[in-house]
C-alpha cells in the first residue's frame, strides 16, 4: 500500500502547484496527514468513521476558514498506528465523501470519465440512458453491482449526514450528471431503474441430506470460506435445506473448492461440492420494485422468451434488486432482454 500511494502523492503536489501558479493559496495532504484512519485490511481498508470525522474537522476545516484550498490525496489513508493503507479500487470517491461529510458540505461532486449512472452498460446497450436522479439506496445497489461511476462504500458517510452527491464527467462538464440524494422523484412506472451484469464469477453448489435440519451446517460453510479470505457475493438455498448455492469471484474458485472439500466432505452432512465457472450475475434494480406485483414474473418471462435458462435466483427483503445467474454466454442477451422489456431506453430518466 505504501508503494501504491506514490501516484496520488505526486498528483496532489502537482495540483497544488498549479493552484499556486493561479495565485490561489493551497496546501496538499496525504489522506493520512488529513486524518483518514482505517482498519488494517490493506488494499481494501475500511475507514473508522468517528475518529476520521474528528480529525478531518480539526485539520481541514480551519484551512477553509482561512480561504486556503486543501488538496487531499484520494485512495490513501493510515491505520491508527500510522501505517499507510489504501481504500481499494475507486477509493478516491470514498475519500471525497468522507471529507464532505466531515465538513458538512452542501454537495459532493465526484468527477469521473462517464456522464453518471446509466440504465445499463453502454457497451452492451448503446441506447442506455443517463439516470438524472437516484436515491442513496439505488445508487448503493448499482455501485455494489459494479457501476463504474461510484465506489461501493462511498455513499456511507453522505447517507449519515443526508448530503447529496453528484456524478459528473470531466470530459463533458456541461452535463449535470446524476444526482444522488435522499429523494425519490421517479414515476411509479419506473419500476426497474437499471440493469447490471457481473462477470468473472463462479457458482459453487453444496449438497447433502445431512444438512437437513442440522443447526449450524450453513454457518460452517460460511466460516470455512471466511477464514480463508473468500467473500460470498450471493446465496441461494432450498427450503429442503439439502443444498445451497454460492457465488464468489472466479479467481478464488480453486482455493474455495479445495477448502470446502477438505473441511466438509466426510463429515456426514455434505456429500457433494461442485462448481461452474462459466456463469455471470444479472441484477435488475430500482426502489419502486418494492411492493410492486409481477416484477419478477416480467423479468423472468423476458429472459425465457430469449431462450435463456436461469441457474440461480436471489432477492433480499429490501426488494431493491432481483439478482439471478445465467451462463456467461447468455449474460449480455439477458441484459438486453430486460432493458428492452422495461423500455429503459425510451423515456427521459
Amino acid at each position: 500500500d505504501y508503494v501504491l500511494s506514490f501516484g496520488e502523492r505526486l498528483s496532489a503536489s502537482i495540483v497544488c502547484g498549479c493552484l499556486r501558479d493561479l495565485k490561489l493559496e493551497s496546501q496538499w495532504f496525504t489522506g493520512k496527514e488529513a486524518g483518514i484512519v482505517t482498519d488494517s485490511d490493506f488494499g481494501e481498508a475500511r475507514p473508522l468513521l468517528n475518529v476520521t470525522t474528528h480529525h478531518l474537522k480539526q485539520r481541514i476545516g480551519p484551512l477553509l476558514e482561512k480561504q486556503i484550498i486543501p488538496v487531499v490525496t484520494g485512495y490513501i489513508a493510515a491505520t491508527q498506528d500510522g501505517v499507510v493503507t489504501t481504500l481499494g479500487r475507486g477509493g478516491s470517491d470514498f475519500t471525497a465523501t468522507l471529507i464532505g461529510a466531515a465538513l458538512n458540505v452542501n454537495e459532493v461532486w465526484i468527477w469521473t470519465d462517464v456522464d453518471g449512472m446509466m440504465t445499463a452498460d453502454p457497451k452492451i446497450i448503446p441506447s442506455a440512458k443517463l439516470l438524472s436522479v437516484l436515491s442513496y439506496q439505488e445508487a448503493a445497489e448499482m455501485a455494489i453491482f459494479g457501476a463504474k461511476a461510484m465506489h461501493p462504500r462511498a455513499l456511507e458517510p453522505l447517507m449519515r449526514e443526508n448530503i447529496p452527491a453528484r456524478i459528473r464527467n470531466v470530459f463533458n462538464p456541461e452535463n449535470s450528471g446524476t444526482l444522488i440524494a435522499n429523494t425519490q422523484t421517479a414515476e411509479q412506472s419506473d419500476v426497474v431503474k437499471a440493469i447490471a451484469i457481473i462477470k468473472d464469477v463462479a457458482m459453487i453448489n453444496i449438497s447433502g441430506a445431512g444438512m437437513v435440519g442440522a443447526p449450524g451446517s450453513y454457518a460452517k460453510i460460511f466460516e470455512v470460506l471466511g477464514k480463508n479470505g473468500i467473500n460470498i457475493m450471493m446465496i441461494s438455498t432450498a427450503v429442503s435445506e439439502a443444498n445451497i448455492s454460492l457465488i464468489i469471484r472466479r479467481n478464488l474458485l480453486g482455493r474455495a473448492l479445495s477448502t470446502l472439500e477438505i473441511a466438509l466432505l466426510g463429515t456426514g452432512f455434505v456429500s457433494d461440492v461442485t462448481a461452474e465457472d462459466d456463469v455471470c450475475v444479472i441484477a435488475a434494480m430500482g426502489a419502486n420494485m418494492k411492493g410492486t406485483l409481477g416484477v419478477a414474473s416480467r423479468i423472468f418471462t423476458a429472459i425465457a422468451q430469449k431462450g435463456i435458462n436461469i441457474r440461480m435466483i436471489a432477492q433480499g427483503s429490501s426488494e431493491l434488486n432481483i439478482s439471478f445467474v445465467v451462463k456467461e454466454r447468455d449474460g449480455e442477451a439477458a441484459v438486453r432482454a430486460i432493458h428492452e422489456d422495461f423500455k429503459l431506453d425510451k423515456a427521459s430518466r
